[in-house]
């Protein structure tokens, strides 16, 4: 296996920039070390990023950006970084709600005991609303700025994150069983064409199909569902091969690994990703591969709930596009990318005996542009480069646990805390500024998720 690692580039490069309208840019971010995880791979010391509306116009140093606009304002980064937002390949919003709520158990154990049992309880359009404001502000104070979502209520979610100012790829769930929002896969799947086609031309939202898995679901029932998403031209998110049991029950069933019986049905398609794919066979990882197929790596949940190691290794060998996610916070129990990107090195090196295994700069495009390359969105999102959408933070470099500094590369991911994020932008709009959220009421969130704490509470004793 070769091994997977980003040339990062120390550099006092010039300014890359695109030609902007005549108006001044919104805002020049500069003073800072700028790790833009481009092509070239750049880290620039006393570096600029230029933003005018929601694009990114100029990305180089300090010196020359400032004086291609010198009318801009300016946010000075001295000391900090500036990078592009992280991104959240694989969650479930609103179960922030259900943050320790249940621990210490296997993967089915704890969703048939205790998960399955608490949504059919309590899911309805008021939790979700506010458990998805609750995960946006975690999020947004932590440094993301794109996620993907499978849950019920999307539309619900989608309202929340669109006020909120993230980018989102959000699936509506379908599930053989009756659940909060359809009494039937066939009402979910109504919901979620019916979710497609009002979100599809969002800026910020991209509407996806999300069914469950390969054991909540039939062959009949999935075969369903590609046909639609294939016919709405659509995203599909799925749980793949988190467990040994559901590797051994798929063998047991239909005599082969999930991935070889999705393929069997013709499931597998490019804009197809995966989550989890721990138990992946090597021959799993080629059809994956051939068939264009994503995955995202869940290592704190998957690690939590005892459910393995997956071979990131052999995805990026295999040139899978591959991301990192948090899963929901019910299962992790933070929504911390800093967090899961160190997780992800350290595990991968553990399982491996090879401390060579996905370095911190590894670690860090799969959390940015091997997030977005996961997702579809690399044109538009998931490094720092003139024309894409400016979704930046910036990241104080001050603190004592990130001092001294030799590198930033090995900082962000070995040394950085969600809460050292400064400043988000997504779109070109701040959506904090100082450690302060400005697009959702801080207090007004926290008091609305202990009510509904309360309320779930309740539910569950009963």
């Amino acid at each position: 296996m070769k091994p997977v690692c980003l040339a990062f580039v120390l550099a006092a490069a010039s300014a890359c920039v695109v030609p902007a309208a005549s108006q001044a840019p919104t805002t020049v971010i500069t003073g800072g070390t700028v790790v833009t995880v481009d092509a070239a791979a750049r880290v620039i010391e006393n570096g600029a990023v230029a933003i005018q509306g929601e694009t990114i116009v100029a990305v180089g140093t300090a010196a020359s950006v400032g004086g291609a606009y010198p009318g801009a304002e300016r946010v000075d980064a001295t000391g900090h970084v500036i990078m592009p937002g992280l991104i959240n390949t694989h969650g479930h919003a609103p179960m922030v709600l259900y943050r320790g709520l249940a621990d210490d158990m296997a993967l089915m154990d704890w969703l048939q005991q205790y998960i399955f049992p608490a949504e059919a309880k309590t899911v309805s359009p008021d939790f979700v609303r506010v458990g998805t404001r609750l995960a946006a502000l975690e999020m947004i104070e932590s440094g993301t700025t794109t996620y993907a979502d499978m849950y019920y209520f999307e539309e619900e979610i989608a309202a929340a994150t669109k006020a909120a100012g993230l980018r989102a790829v959000l699936g509506q769930t379908i599930i053989q069983f009756p659940v909060a929002d359809a009494k039937t896969w066939q009402e979910g799947l109504a919901r979620t064409e019916a979710f497609v086609r009002q979100w599809r031309n969002d800026a910020l939202i991209t509407p996806a199909y999300a069914p469950h898995s390969m054991y909540t679901l039939d062959a009949a029932m999935l075969k369903a569902i590609r046909a639609s998403a294939d016919r709405e031209r659509a995203l599909v998110l799925i749980h793949l091969s988190e467990t040994k049991v559901e590797n051994d029950d798929s063998q047991k069933s239909h005599g082969m690994s999930p991935t070889a019986w999705l393929e069997q049905l013709g499931f597998l398609k490019p804009g197809t990703l995966g989550a989890h794919g721990v138990w992946l066979s090597d021959a799993d990882l080629a059809l994956l591969a051939q068939r264009g197929v994503s995955l995202s790596h869940n290592p704190e949940s998957n690690m939590k709930l005892a459910s393995g190691a997956a071979p990131v290794g052999k995805w990026l060998a295999a040139g899978i596009a591959s991301g990192i996610g948090t899963d929901g916070a019910a299962s992790n129990n933070d929504l911390d990318m800093f967090e899961a990107m160190r997780v992800a090195s350290f595990l991968q090196k553990h399982t491996t005996g090879d401390p060579r295994a996905l370095p911190a700069r590894a670690a860090l495009e799969m959390a940015t542009i091997g997030g977005a390359r996961a997702l579809g969105l690399q044109a538009r999102t998931g490094s720092l480069e003139p024309g894409k959408l400016a979704d930046i933070i910036v990241v104080d470099m001050s603190r004592a646990h990130q001092t001294p500094m030799y590198d930033p590369i090995s900082h962000l991911v070995y040394a950085t805390r969600g809460d050292n994020v400064r400043d988000v932008f997504v779109h070109g709009r701040v959506l904090m500024r100082d450690r302060q959220v400005k697009t959702l009421d801080r207090a007004a969130v926290l008091r609305e998720a202990r009510a509904m704490q309360q309320k779930v509470k309740a539910a569950v004793s009963k």
